[in-house]
């Protein structure tokens, strides 16, 4: 089968297409011919031994897909044929995975293979961090950093279908079309997030920041929050970690919540099944629904990874496996 390898921690110029053997699952694994294939920020860092999970080399990236079962074990919900998104251990950049049965998911026949590879990782991470580790309620105003990326438009929608009202901060006017299509009421430009949080709020400030970028926006999205907001933390792509002078949040009884979504999916895998049950019926009636950026042949692994790399991606990425 044709598969993406990485065989030096070089970064996404590392990714090449070659012939590899196909995937052997285990006992409670799902083997899945791949269609399409999401690409992700933690497929970028694995390329330069930055994540959390190191494979040893050479491997194969990709975080999520979607495709058609090609085996199953018997006594789960999948029989040959289904149509499924899935989340691999790694693994997806290729034309067939295995995975175990808790990590692969009914995709409806409404949606396209393209459209379902954006789903897995980034609205059950959006699910977890809004709900979850937020606790969103209905009537909250929500901020949102990288409106316009997989991930951001992703909240955007989500946090749309919980009845928030949500600002979403994005870098051009390319990105703001983006943003607005994922149904932002207020699409608001980096530059000057705060003063337009201020003046959107009358001063008063948001409940919640959705922030997967950190940096130095940092701090002013700490000074965005209301009284009692909550800032989540979901990772950092704009590469530096910030620090929190926590008198900032004395001041105000502000949080800031960490959202490892790794977690859950480690200490309790059914989790993520009832995740997608809970979104399923918004799948299926189109409310949440990855807005495709571009997408790329299996064959452009590097260049679709050097795009998210160097946050030129506008919405979703995904690769073409078959």
């Amino acid at each position: 089968m044709r598969a993406v390898r990485i065989s030096a921690l070089t970064g996404p110029d590392a990714a090449h297409c070659v012939e590899a053997e196909p995937p052997r699952p285990g006992p409670e694994d799902v083997l899945i011919d791949v269609h399409a294939a999401g690409v992700t920020f933690p497929d970028v860092l694995v390329t330069r031994g930055q994540h959390q999970f190191k494979p040893d080399l050479p491997f194969t990236p990709g975080y999520e897909v979607a495709g058609i079962v090609r085996s199953a074990p018997k006594g789960t919900r999948f029989t040959v044929g289904d149509r499924v998104a899935a989340i691999p251990h790694f693994g997806g950049y290729a034309e067939q995975v295995a995975t175990n049965h808790r990590l692969v998911f009914p995709l409806p026949s409404s949606v396209s293979f393209t459209c379902g590879a954006g789903l897995p990782l980034n609205y059950l991470t959006a699910d977890y961090a809004l709900v979850r580790r937020g606790a969103l309620r209905p009537g909250e105003t929500v901020l949102v950093h990288g409106g316009a990326g997989g991930l951001g438009t992703a909240a955007v929608q989500l946090a749309k279908a919980l009845k928030a009202r949500v600002f979403a901060v994005v870098s051009s006017p390319e990105k703001a079309e983006i943003a607005a299509a994922a149904g932002a009421d207020e699409v608001i430009f980096l530059d000057d997030f705060r003063q337009a949080v201020a003046t959107l709020t009358d001063n008063v400030g948001v409940d919640m920041v959705f922030d997967p970028v950190g940096g130095d926006r940092f701090t002013d999205s700490l000074r965005s929050l209301k009284f009692e907001g909550r800032l989540l933390v979901l990772g950092f792509t704009g590469g530096e970690i910030p620090t929190v002078k926590v008198n900032r949040l004395l001041n105000r009884d502000i949080d800031v919540r960490g959202v490892a979504f790794g977690r859950p999916w480690w200490l309790d895998m059914d989790y993520l099944g009832v995740q997608w049950d809970r979104l399923l019926p918004h799948f299926e009636s189109g409310r949440l629904s990855t807005l495709v950026g571009q997408t790329y042949p299996l064959s452009d692994a590097s260049r679709a990874l050097r795009d998210v790399d160097e946050r030129r991606a506008i919405g979703k990425i995904v690769l073409r496996v078959s």
